[in-house]
């Protein structure tokens, strides 16, 4: 009886977990945002913002003050004898007397209050600490944009997917009715057996085709979740389709959009390295600069001469206190710090020299990205009017073949000319996808 009620206790278990599996239905400007702030890269970004800004308040803190408290206890388990002359007590001369100075157990407490009032290389760490700050920041402003683009391209492989699933399906069902209608011609002798095999090979490869779209179709949804942050076996529903998606994605007045290479993100990111060169180089001269810190303590001290270490009285408490300022002023390095200083200005030329080379890339590959895009709308165009004329022959090329005007060859060549036109619709529309995505991160464009 008890593994029955556990049963279906189990059963009940699964099916109410079944019915609270989370399904998710998205447009492709959902799915961005969705990914926005779920997807696993976006959420590693934030977290470097947050050890970023963890790190500025760390280096921030160097510079305020800072106490700290030490506690000391000494237990001789033998105490050091020490000789002086017996004289000092009224003895005779030339000899010695064995005396123990200190307590058998002794303890000291003490608080320290340590501040910093002048260090060069401090003054930089604050500077760099911000501008570490502003590079993780930047990274995910990237990282955004990259997330962007991966989703949308994502978001049109699936709809590519599923819509070569239905043109194949489509193209089978047209092939197994020429199929079956052959036969009947072959069984009345109007037809050729190689007729009715050549239908078979065509038959036969849009299934395998057929299948490698169903397989592709799964891996390509598995993708799309992995991009959005979503658990791979998630059913994950898709609102638009690839031709209202691709409809979206025609804007010829993006062609004519300006560039500005100041706001571009990789332009800023270039431009910060130069920065964060410039303060290492001020930060390696620093080196050469006086530190000055100043401190005081307060500490109580204590004796006493019992065997038992939790001893309670431990006499008379004595306190003492000082006050301090250290100075510390670098002399000679052996040119070590010479050298670390023109290896930072080294670093910075170089990071000078990038900035100029992201500049012209950025340029270049916006005029790339333009014409990428220009090119995709025409071929786009070309491929349409390409598969009107090449349903337009199929259609024909039947007709022709059920009339005994034909050849099972040329109908077979005139369908694959069809399959390849389709196929070449499709991937134009998913050109223009993603040669608009392309673009708009060329002329950073959210």
């Amino acid at each position: 009886m008890k593994k029955l009620i556990t049963l279906v206790f189990l059963l009940s278990s699964v099916s109410l977990l079944k019915s609270q599996e989370i399904n998710y239905s998205f447009t492709v400007n959902e799915a961005v945002e969705y990914a926005l702030k779920n997807s696993y890269t976006i959420r590693t970004a934030v977290l470097d913002i947050e050890a970023a800004e963890k790190k500025k308040w760390e280096t921030t803190t160097m510079g305020l003050p800072q106490i700290s408290g030490t506690v000391d206890y000494q237990n001789f388990l033998k105490q050091a004898v020490t000789l002086i002359p017996s004289e000092i007590f009224g003895g005779p001369p030339g000899e010695y007397e064995e005396v123990i100075f200190g307590a058998k157990q002794n303890l000291n407490a003490t608080v320290t209050l340590n501040q910093l009032l002048f260090d060069g290389s401090y003054l930089v760490g604050l500077q760099s600490a911000k501008t570490y700050l502003k590079i993780s920041n930047l990274a995910k402003e990237k990282t955004d944009q990259n997330i962007r683009e991966a989703v949308i391209n994502a978001y049109g492989n699936v709809l590519v997917a599923h819509e070569s699933i239905l043109i194949l399906k489509k193209n089978k069902s047209v092939l197994e009715k020429n199929l079956y209608e052959t036969k009947i011609l072959l069984e009345n002798g109007f037809a050729e057996v190689q007729d009715y095999e050549q239908q078979q090979i065509t038959l036969a490869n849009i299934d395998n085709q057929l299948n490698k779209a169903t397989r592709f179709e799964v891996i390509a949804k598995q993708m799309f979740n992995l991009t959005l942050g979503i658990p791979i076996e998630t059913n994950v529903e898709l609102e638009e389709s690839l031709e209202n998606l691709a409809m979206k994605s025609t804007d010829l007045n993006i062609i004519s959009r300006s560039f500005d290479l100041n706001n571009h993100i990789d332009f800023k990111i270039a431009d910060n390295n130069v920065v964060a060169g410039e303060l290492l180089v001020k930060f390696e001269k620093s080196q050469a600069l006086p530190s000055l810190n100043a401190f005081v303590n307060y500490s109580q001290f204590a004796n006493n001469t019992s065997n038992n270490i939790f001893y309670s009285n431990y006499g008379d408490w004595f306190d003492s206190s000082l006050l301090g300022i250290s100075l510390k002023v670098p002399i000679f390095s052996s040119l070590q710090r010479s050298s670390r200083t023109q290896q930072a200005k080294i670093n910075l030329l170089q990071s000078e020299i990038e900035l100029n080379e992201t500049s012209e890339k950025l340029k270049l590959q916006v005029t790339t990205a333009k014409n990428k895009y220009q090119f995709a709308l025409d071929q786009f165009q070309t491929t349409k009017q390409n598969l009107v004329l090449a349903e337009s022959i199929a259609d024909k090329e039947q007709i022709k073949f059920f009339e005994g005007l034909s050849s099972s060859i040329n109908l077979t060549n005139v369908q694959n000319q069809l399959y390849n036109k389709q196929q070449e619709y499709i991937q134009s529309i998913l050109q223009i996808i993603q040669t608009k995505v392309e673009l708009e991160n060329a002329l950073n464009i959210y």
